[in-house]
């Protein structure tokens, strides 16, 4: 039978990584061989952590309840427990590290020891400027056709002066003496099982890799500064609520030449005083009066261009009748056609009649109408 690695550790199953951290830690502690706790069970609790605190080894143990690495997930195994494992010493570790062994994060020293904190697939482009959102409102006769719209954001601008480079001109932008243009520099740490090297982002330059000899005295070396820029934005016919436009470049500035930012637009569409939209139809009501319902007749409807369209009401028509127009919808985003409109027909009662109009109908009552 699987083990149940979130019992062992006695967690959730939605646990976050600090959780599963906290609640190894203290496992641990608590069988920690060296301190006469069990050996079997720390072993347990390794293992747990060990699957857990990896992303990907999670994700294969919630889906199959194991992990695939040549079998099963391996635990820890220790001298005289009949192991093959590392074969930890706990006591001549003890007397390698001194007093401080007892306090080590032994979460943090397997986490640096299986990958966590070593250097992955790419460096993060740390030059790159910020993303923006913005909101937008637009009528829903916008979106009959594609249309442009220019807009001012107060942000990050690439700074004139230096022209985004962080130098003054005329003056050199030199390589980062600490990490020789690298951007990351190493830190080597020991732990129990050895020296274990990272890297990290240079904190001389930032990770930039290089460092201007006289920083701009605009931007102060950021190669940018907060100013008005007016930005073009294409509104594609058919757009409807919610839908996010993006704007590539149209973001922050980056740092020093970095790359910008992309602008991402939400679109809101405003309510019609006439129509409803639904989709790619649009929906209104036209009233008739009880000779157009009963006889049939041609009436004006308006359409969402501002135009009119002559829709033939049918002899005996009810009240609630909904007729379809064809192609008078909204455009199709990003696709051909229309969608269509459709109008409900509402027969008007009227509140005043006139002397002749009441002898009228008290004829066609006579008649059983």
């Amino acid at each position: 039978m699987a083990k149940d690695y979130y019992q062992i550790l006695g967690i959730q199953k939605n646990a976050n990584q600090e959780e599963i951290k906290r609640a190894y830690r203290k496992l641990a502690h608590q069988y920690h061989p060296d301190k006469g706790g069990d050996a079997e069970k720390f072993k347990e609790v390794s293992e747990a952590y060990r699957v857990l605190s990896d992303s990907e080894k999670r994700n294969q143990y919630d889906q199959f309840g194991r992990v695939f690495e040549g079998g099963q997930a391996p635990g820890w195994d220790f001298p005289g427990q009949g192991g093959q494992g590392f074969g930890f010493d706990f006591e001549s570790m003890k007397d390698r590290f001194g007093e401080d062994f007892d306090e080590m994060d032994l979460g943090d020293i397997f986490g640096e020891m299986f990958g966590f904190g070593m250097r992955s697939g790419g460096k993060k482009d740390l030059k790159r400027g910020k993303d923006i959102e913005i909101e937008m409102e637009i009528p829903l006769e916008a979106t009959l056709n594609e249309r442009k719209e220019e807009i001012s954001l107060y942000k990050q601008v690439v700074c004139s002066r230096c022209q985004g480079k962080g130098a003054e001109p005329g003056t050199s932008v030199n390589e980062c003496f600490s990490c020789r243009g690298t951007g990351e520099v190493q830190q080597i740490r020991k732990t129990m099982f050895g020296t274990v090297t990272r890297y990290a982002v240079c904190p001389e330059c930032g990770g930039e890799g290089y460092r201007p000899a006289k920083p701009c005295n605009v931007c102060k070396g950021e190669g940018r500064v907060k100013g008005d820029d007016k930005i073009k934005i294409s509104i594609p016919a058919g757009v409807d609520t919610n839908q996010v436009i993006k704007v590539g470049g149209g973001g922050e500035a980056g740092r020093k030449g970095g790359k910008a930012g992309d602008l991402y637009v939400r679109i809101f569409v405003k309510k019609h005083t006439i129509f409803e939209r639904k989709g790619d139809d649009l929906y209104l009501s036209r009233e008739i009066s009880f000779s157009q319902a009963g006889l049939g007749d041609e009436v004006e409807v308006p359409a969402l261009e501002g135009t009119k369209i002559l829709l033939k009401v049918p002899e005996g028509a009810e009240s609630g009748k909904i007729l379809r127009i064809s192609g008078k919808g909204i455009p199709h985003f990003q696709g051909y056609g229309r969608g269509d409109m459709y109008v409900e027909l509402i027969i008007k009662t009227p509140k005043k009649l006139t002397k002749k109009q009441k002898e009228l109908l008290e004829r066609l009552k006579e008649e059983g109408l």
